[in-house]
């Protein structure tokens, strides 16, 4: 089973910080739609009950006194969420194909629980917008997110980074969305602040594959 990802058109990145060269780029070209599948799933028979995820998000947005500080760049390298028994020990690199334009996840047959950074995005704890995916489930049966409807507004994502420090963000919002209302705009848009996105499958099983995005939206606090 294979996961398919609308055309991407990728803001260009200054090598080496990681940094978008300019914020009105993100907008005008970073328009990353996902559809038919931004986690290979279905097709099983071992295949988890369908989440219940829903949407959600606090009353107001995490004020910027609340968010730490940005942190040098530095390569992910695994993800924890208490509150889903999410404890991943690696990352994998997720990237455009040049001819599709189509965006990457992890494979679904060697890495269904190991989470995949996007690389042309900032490093997680940078400033701006670092977007991560992890599979809910594959053909072969439940995989890391696998309980995903667990979390909740407020709980936290932990990323390792190679530098031994740990990027921690609070999540804000949640939101689940049928793949063809992928909402590109806000979730790939710049910011002046180090934020999280956290992206994997939801919704029902539709000709082989999950009907819905969930995308966490999240702060860095530590």
């Amino acid at each position: 089973m294979t996961s398919t990802l609308a055309p991407v058109r990728r803001a260009r990145t200054a090598r080496g910080t990681g940094r978008r060269t300019g914020r009105a780029v993100a907008t005008a070209v970073l328009a990353v739609a996902v559809s038919g599948g931004l986690a290979a799933c279905g097709g099983g028979t071992k295949l988890p009950p369908d989440p219940k995820v829903g949407s959600t998000a606090a009353p107001a947005f995490v004020p910027a006194a609340d968010v730490a500080p940005a942190l040098p760049r530095s390569r992910p390298t695994g993800m924890k969420i208490d509150a889903a028994g999410v404890d991943a020990k690696r990352m994998v690199d997720l990237a455009v194909d040049p001819v599709s334009g189509e965006l990457g996840v992890p494979n679904a047959d060697t890495d269904a629980d190991t989470p995949g950074w996007w690389t042309e995005g900032v490093t997680p704890g940078e400033k701006g917008v670092s977007v991560l995916v992890a599979h809910f489930d594959t053909r072969h049966g439940p995989a890391l997110m696998k309980d995903v409807e667990k979390i909740r507004l407020g709980d936290v994502v932990e990323v390792p980074r190679e530098d031994g420090k740990t990027a921690r963000f609070k999540v804000r919002e949640i939101e689940e969305v049928n793949k063809k209302d992928f909402p590109t705009g806000k979730v790939y848009r710049d910011t002046d602040r180090p934020e999280l996105r956290l992206l994997t499958c939801g919704g029902e099983v539709k000709d082989g594959h999950r009907t819905d995005n969930v995308v966490f939206y999240a702060d860095l606090v530590a």
